[in-house]
């Protein structure tokens, strides 16, 4: 009965969160697609919102410029995260490596308006000219601690015995990384670059605060045409970049599923072997 009772307030709960969270972008959707151009009432249907948003060459160059730095920032985080995971796992003693996951972990917990002062407070300090390089750095630096994360786990779950017999065998460290420690790892590697980009992709408040003059991303280009008024254009173009986002979950849901039967499929092998041998 109990078990029931939960189940009922898991769905309900579910459903709550489905609707609060998904109902204003599915009505920002709807009106994208109003002929009145406005929010009042729906007309008809058309696209030209949507033409007038593929028309606007700046637009399409913001686009652009944040898809390179989403891109950019994720996988130079997930080359550093990788490495910084792979040395902290291999760290002996127990409080240096609980210490440098708290300072790993202040960044995930850190408001963005904290991180992004800090940063602007940085750059001026240090006399770093606001712009494109700006915002790429202070992405690189709240994308690292997400692919640590990422990758620890995957790192904990890894036999030791693997490394210890290519060693016997005369592995050389190189090898083990590249042969042995990054094959296992993959999975937590593409979660955590996959997040980070998703995180680059959607991140406002830090790089509104460090963007500068000459260069925006497509969340602060919103942010400036919602704060000019109203426009159906605007849910034209979040409802691409929703979109957008919803294909790289999916993209990344079909990844995960072809590593686990990769990985799965690997494991019938070695039993099957095993069996034969015994």
């Amino acid at each position: 009965m109990k078990l029931e009772n939960n189940s009922k307030w898991s769905n309900f709960y579910l459903v709550f969160v489905f609707v609060v969270l998904y109902a204003p972008i599915f009505y920002l959707i709807f009106y994208s697609f109003n002929s009145a151009g406005s929010m009042n009432g729906f007309e008809s249907f058309t696209l030209d919102h949507y033409k007038a948003v593929l028309a606007d060459t700046r637009l399409i160059g913001i686009v652009l410029d944040t898809l390179i730095l989403a891109l950019l920032s994720s996988l130079i985080a997930t080359v550093i995260g990788t490495l910084g995971a792979i040395m902290i796992h291999y760290i002996r003693s127990n409080r240096r490596k609980q210490v440098l996951l708290g300072f790993n972990n202040i960044l995930m917990v850190s408001p963005d308006v904290i991180i992004g002062a800090s940063l602007l407070i940085l750059f001026t300090v240090v006399g770093f000219k606001l712009g494109f390089m700006s915002v790429l750095l202070a992405h690189i630096a709240f994308n690292i601690p997400i692919v640590v994360l990422m990758v620890l786990p995957k790192l904990s779950e890894m036999n030791p015995s693997m490394i210890t017999a290519a060693r016997d065998l005369g592995a050389t460290s190189s090898q083990v990384l590249t042969r042995i420690v990054l094959p296992a790892i993959t999975p937590g590697i593409l979660s955590g670059f996959f997040m980070a980009f998703t995180y680059s992709l959607d991140d406002f408040a830090v790089t509104f605060f460090v963007t500068g003059n000459g260069f925006s991303t497509i969340a602060v280009e919103i942010y400036s045409r919602a704060r000019q008024g109203i426009s159906i254009e605007i849910n034209a173009l979040s409802t691409l970049m929703f979109l957008f986002s919803l294909s790289l979950v999916i993209g990344y849901y079909f990844i995960q599923k072809f590593q686990q039967k990769r990985l799965n499929g690997k494991a019938s092998e070695s039993d099957l072997l095993k069996g034969v041998t015994l």
